[in-house]
């Protein structure tokens, strides 16, 4: 021990003492310091490292959903039915198409669209049959009967799945208990899960469950005209079910009713593969019919499965959770989030298309020609209800594709003075393509023939009409609210389908004049000449007060108010005051469907590509005036020459002599004017460079087999697009270090005065002791 620095420390000798204690702390402050720095660099240095290596830290899915063949779309309604012989909604057939296969499907690339096998080994066989059901040629006057025999392919099997699941010879799971149903939340938490092939009588009980009134399938109706059998069929088992129903006082959901009963004498399996479907009279169309999910497959196993209470009230059901042969199975369904596609491991051996492109395709698509589909093996859709937040996940490659909303039309979208379309400069370095083309779709301004003022079919009547229609100019409504994403109807027929007619020959005349090889709409001056002749002159009765007439609408959110100031202005050129009915859609529907509307707004989509799907709109026999609001003539259309020439041209093959009626009627409704044709919407898709095989197809539903992603460009671009700012976390960690240096400071002044004051008491304390004779 030194005995010097003891006796100067308590002798009274300060010197050393503050020499020493200033040492400490120049080494505690710089010791703190550099752990503190040390400790930023740290900090700094993992957010840099963190930054280059993850690269994409927001994205909503996982390094290896991005890295795999998996598809990123979204979805922006939840759908209500996906029980095929209900379903009848688009966004419900974008799940459903993927899961389900109907006999036939349309050809992927082929242009005019094409109907071809999906589940058949070839096209089925035709025969048409005399009163007799003896055999008779395609041209006969004797035909009565037409008759389909389908081949099915022996190597389609169901996805797997609980109700196919036996032991012992029975199933396990067609009467659950309730301790069986304590742990199930899912189709997915069976234990057992099995499979089975494809048979006929698969096909025959979808037909008996659409039969079956308590199903509510859409289209029975229409069915019943078709399948011979079916309508005796429908009465026979929907009064059998009833009268189960009121036996055990239960409700339809929460019984099965063994379909296998009963048989439709029109439809009949002959063995596993074989079956035939007979319908009355000649109806090509049929087989359009048969591409939809109506006529999709369904096991009566699974209709047994869900009838089970127990999963009903699990809301587990044919409705929520599908069974198909399709390319993919529902492995999550979360309709308020998420709706989750994985590939069908026994799907079916099923190849890309070998030929069909049209001349003006990119011939890229013919790059994955004779492979095996499909090529995603996983579909997650998200719920997207706002376009906005879409849009932007589309541009940070979180979504593959994405239409493009009003808001974001003119970021992705430049117009020509010639109005071409083409990608802005912004989309384009992000390697972002698009496909456009005119749906088979056509939105209408509709007048109610019924009504005693803007109906009848004098000359008058049609020249208050025409004058309407004229007046309406749907070239600006398409330039002003869809940003050019159209083109203005000159008839029902959209194009695409066998009847429609560009150029000269196919404009309305009775509404445009062809000048520069372009359709003008004949100017506002004419359409007054026609309102004085129709009896309104300068829009006036005969009484001097001005005509009002009124437009029935659904649009009531203040989104539509700019719509509807529109009309008026087109009506108000006219001098007509124009009084707008709005209200919800369903009271919408009720008012039109009786009839009891004036003009209102309306459209439709094709369900097959043939001009008998648009011109039945305008059949005095689907008139809603005439059906009890069932029809599908919503303007009440009743022309005798028009239902002739309808009757004689819906059976007919197409050929010239079918194109020559179908134009006589276009003529018609032309003059007679029911509908101010309004326009034919043009579709927008954007999608990424890594999605491949896209190709637009508006009839068919099933494409995302077809289509392939370049998943790790994918993960590549997404990395780049994506990487995190990390300048505000260091300032942050800057800013954090220097608020918390005064505090520093603070501290160890408090604590350097602290030991200076207990040093000296200490000092003065042995100053003490030492005169005392304590230490010597």
């Amino acid at each position: 021990m030194n005995f010097k620095y003891l006796q100067s420390l308590f002798m009274g000798n300060t010197t050393l003492f503050k020499s020493q204690q200033s040492m400490i702390y120049k080494n505690r402050c710089k010791n703190g310091c550099l752990n503190r720095f040390r400790w930023l660099l740290v900090l700094i240095g993992v957010s840099i490292a963190t930054a280059n290596h993850a690269g994409n830290l927001n994205s909503p899915y996982s390094n290896e959903q991005v890295q795999q063949q998996t598809l990123f779309s979204s979805f922006s309604s939840p759908p209500k039915h996906l029980d095929p012989v209900v379903s009848y909604n688009s966004n419900e057939w974008a799940f459903l198409s993927q899961i389900y296969e109907p006999p036939l499907q349309y050809h992927y690339l082929r242009r005019p669209y094409q109907v071809e096998p999906l589940t058949l080994t070839k096209m089925p066989e035709i025969r048409y049959l005399d009163q007799a059901n003896r055999a008779v040629s395609e041209n006969s006057k004797q035909i009565k009967f037409t008759e389909y025999l389908f081949e099915l392919k022996e190597d389609v099997k169901f996805q797997n799945h609980p109700a196919f699941a036996q032991k012992g010879g029975g199933y396990l799971y067609h009467a659950l208990t309730d301790n069986q149903l304590a742990s199930i939340n899912s189709v997915n938490d069976f234990a057992e899960q099995s499979s089975r092939n494809l048979h006929a009588k698969d096909y025959v009980y979808a037909i008996k469950r659409m039969a079956l009134r308590q199903n509510h399938s859409p289209i029975l109706d229409s069915m019943q005209a078709y399948i011979v059998g079916l309508k005796t069929f429908s009465e026979t088992v929907t009064a059998a079910f009833s009268e189960q129903l009121k036996q055990e006082g239960a409700q339809s959901k929460y019984r099965y009713f063994d379909l296998n009963q009963y048989e439709i004498s029109g439809v009949q399996v002959i063995d596993k593969t074989h079956f035939k479907i007979k319908i009355n009279g000649v109806y090509p169309q049929f087989l359009y019919w048969l591409t939809m999910n109506f006529f999709a497959p369904i096991p009566w196993e699974a209709d047994k499965f869900y009838k089970q209470p127990g999963l009903v009230e699990k809301n587990i059901t044919l409705d929520t959770s599908p069974v198909g042969t399709g390319a993919y199975y529902l492995a999550e369904n979360n309709p308020n989030r998420i709706m989750r596609l994985l590939v069908n491991p026994n799907y079916h051996q099923a190849y890309y298309p070998t030929d069909g492109l049209a001349d003006d395709a990119d011939p890229a698509l013919l790059a994955d020609a004779g492979k095996p589909l499909p090529f995603i093996k996983e579909v997650v859709y998200s719920l997207e209800k706002e376009s906005v937040p879409l849009w932007n996940k589309f541009l940070q490659g979180y979504y593959d594709a994405s239409g493009v909303s009003s808001d974001s039309f003119d970021q992705a979208v430049s117009v020509s003075g010639s109005g071409n379309m083409n990608l802005t400069t912004a989309m384009q370095q992000k390697g972002i393509q698009f496909l456009s083309q005119v749906e088979p779709t056509i939105y209408y301004f509709g007048f109610n023939m019924a009504d005693p003022v803007v109906g009848g079919y004098s000359k008058k009547q049609q020249k208050l009409r025409q004058a309407i229609s004229i007046a309406i100019n749907f070239e600006e409504y398409i330039s002003i609210f869809m940003n050019g994403r159209g083109i203005a109807a000159q008839g029902p027929i959209p194009p695409g389908i066998v009847g429609y007619e560009s150029g000269q020959n196919g404009i309305n005349p009775f509404m445009y004049d062809w000048q520069d090889n372009h359709p003008r709409r004949k100017s506002i001056e004419y359409a007054k000449k026609l309102l004085a002749e129709a009896g309104y002159p300068n829009g006036r009765k005969k009484n001097g007060e001005v005509l009002s007439l009124y437009y029935d609408t659904a649009a009531t959110g203040p989104d539509s108010q700019s719509q509807l100031n529109w009309y008026r202005k087109q009506f108000a050129k006219l001098g007509i005051n124009l009084i707008i009915r709005a209200t919800d859609y369903n009271r919408f529907q009720d008012k039109i469907r009786q009839a009891k509307g004036q003009m209102f707004s309306w459209g439709w989509n094709a369900d097959y590509p043939d001009p008998e799907n648009f011109l039945f709109l305008l059949y005095g026999g689907n008139a809603t005036i005439n059906t009890k609001g069932s029809g599908v003539n919503s303007a009440n259309y009743d022309n005798k020459r028009f239902n002739q020439l309808f009757k004689q041209m819906k059976t007919m093959p197409n050929g010239p002599e079918r194109l020559a009626i179908i134009q006589k009627m276009v003529k018609l409704v032309q003059q007679d004017a029911p509908w101010a044709w309004g326009f034919h919407p043009k579709s927008l898709a954007l999608y990424h460079s890594w999605y491949k095989n896209v190709w637009p197809n508006a009839l068919a539903n099933n494409t995302i087999k077809y289509k392939r992603i370049d998943a790790q460009q994918r993960y590549e671009n997404q990395k780049n697009w994506n990487k995190p700012v990390i300048w505000p976390i260091v300032l942050m960690l800057v800013l954090v270090l220097v608020s918390i240096w005064p505090l520093k400071k603070a501290y160890q002044q408090r604590q350097k005065t602290k030991l200076k004051a207990e040093g000296s008491a200490m000092l003065q304390s042995e100053s003490m002791t030492s005169k005392n004779g304590e230490v010597s």
